[in-house]
This record gives structure tokens, sequence and C-alpha cells, in this order.
């Protein structure tokens, strides 16, 4: 069974960092691009960032640039997603993704189950 975990969330003041961490099982995916999205109370689920298989691919949604930083380690089969200067708009659940191809669109595979990311002004 495959499963992606996410971790790191929490809640923090605006200009804070948090790091989250996916850690996928069930499978390698050491081939796989893998993303992060998000999802506001009452909006639809946003891309953040994507990785690809390689690392030599990156994409990051404008609203992140610059404060957001996405990596991996294959060997472990983990992404993270460094978080800083934190804003009261970046609050969401974040979500892991995994696919054959690194997108900004939603059309991965695989998917967490999300961890809620909290910044208070």
């Amino acid at each position: 069974q495959v499963q992606l975990v996410e971790s790191g969330g929490g809640w923090v003041q605006a200009g804070g960092s948090l790091r989250l961490s996916c850690t996928a099982s069930g499978r390698t995916f050491g081939s796989y691009a893998m993303a992060w999205f998000r999802q506001a109370p009452g909006k639809e689920r946003a891309f953040v960032a994507a990785i690809s298989w390689s690392g030599v691919t990156i994409y990051y949604a404008d609203s992140v640039k610059g404060r957001f930083t996405i990596s991996r380690e294959r060997n472990k089969n983990t992404q993270y997603l460094q978080m800083n200067s934190l804003a009261p708009e970046d609050t969401a659940v974040y979500y892991c993704a995994a696919g054959q191809v690194v997108s900004t669109t939603t059309e991965y595979n695989y998917w967490g189950q999300g961890t809620q990311v909290t910044v208070s002004s």
C-alpha cells in the first residue's frame, strides 16, 4: 500500500518559519516527481511547489517564490518544504503529492492526508 505522510505543520507567528516533510512508503519514489499543494478554508486546492525526480526541474507558485524552498532526498523517499517569512495568507492544509510527471496541476497519482499550517498575525 502506497502512503505519503506529511509532518512538520503547526502554528507559527507571521514572519516565522516551518519545515514540512513528506515521507513515502510502499514503493520507491526515486523516479517520481513530488509536489506540495495547499488548501485554505473555502478555497480550492492550490499548487505551491514541485520538484522533478532528478531535482533539476523545480516550479514554485508566484505567491511563495523567494520564501519557500522545495527539496528532496531520493534515497530516503522524502521531500521537504522549507517555508520562511510566513504570512497569515499561507494558512492552509498542506498536501504532499507524487506522480510520474512534474506538474503544477493536481494530476499526481498519490496524495498525503495533509498537515495543517496556521500563521497568526
